[in-house]
C-alpha cells in the first residue's frame, strides 16, 4: 500500500531501502468508503492523510449552508487541516471521501519520531511545505486576478481528470463560481476547441 507514497517521495528525495523499511511503521493504512468523513468541523485534526488511492476533499460550510471546497486530494496528494493538526485547535474544515479511498495516516507524534529516525525526510517535508505555500499563493492570486475560464483551465492543468472525478457543483465551489458559470465556461471551451 505504500507504492504511491514512495513514488511521491522519490520525486523529491532519495531513500535507501533501509529508510523505506523504517518509514512504513510510522503510518496507519486505512480504507474509507465514498461519503465517509475523515475529519469533521469542530473536531481536532489528529492525522495528516496521504492518498494512495481515491479522492478526498476539504471544505467549509458557511452560515447559509453553502459548501466552499478548499482542496481536492487525488492519489499522491496530502490533505489535512494543518492549523488544527499543528495547534490542537478545533478544525474549521470537513474532509470527506469522494471516491472509495486508501490512505496513509500519520499523527503529529509519529511524524516527529519519523523525522528523528529518518533525517532526510525533514528535507522532504520542507519541500512539501514550500510547495504548499507556493500553491496557496498562486490560488489566491488566481482567485483575485483571473476570470472563470482562466481558473478552470488552471485547475485542469493541475488536476487533468478532475472534471470527470468530481461533481460539477463541487468543482464550481472550488473555483469560486456558480455551477451555471462553470457550465457556460465548459460549453465555450468545447466550442472553441
Amino acid at each position: 500500500m505504500f507504492e504511491v507514497l514512495f513514488e511521491h517521495i522519490d520525486k523529491k528525495i532519495t531513500l535507501t531501502k533501509e529508510e523505506e523499511n523504517k518509514l512504513t511503521p510510522f503510518f496507519i493504512p486505512k480504507k474509507y468508503r465514498k461519503r465517509q468523513y475523515v475529519l469533521q468541523q469542530g473536531d481536532i485534526c489528529k492525522y495528516i492523510a496521504f492518498v494512495e488511492k481515491g479522492m478526498l476533499r476539504s471544505f467549509q460550510v458557511d452560515d447559509k449552508g453553502n459548501e466552499h471546497v478548499i482542496q481536492f486530494a487525488p492519489e499522491g496528494w496530502w490533505i489535512a487541516d494543518n492549523y488544527s493538526f499543528l495547534t490542537g485547535s478545533p478544525s474549521s474544515y470537513d474532509i470527506d471521501v469522494l471516491e472509495d479511498a486508501e490512505v496513509l495516516l500519520i499523527t503529529q507524534t509519529a511524524l516527529e519520531e519519523m523525522l528523528q529516525a529518518i533525517p532526510v525526510m525533514e528535507r522532504y517535508m520542507r519541500i512539501l511545505m514550500q510547495n504548499s505555500l507556493i500553491s496557496m499563493q498562486n490560488r489566491i492570486a488566481c482567485t483575485l486576478g483571473s476570470n472563470a475560464e482562466e481558473r478552470y483551465q488552471g485547475v485542469l492543468k493541475a488536476l487533468p481528470n478532475i472534471a470527470q472525478r468530481v461533481p460539477q457543483h463541487m468543482l464550481a465551489s472550488f473555483l469560486g463560481i456558480t455551477p451555471e458559470t462553470l457550465s457556460r465556461v465548459r460549453r465555450q471551451l468545447l466550442k472553441n476547441s
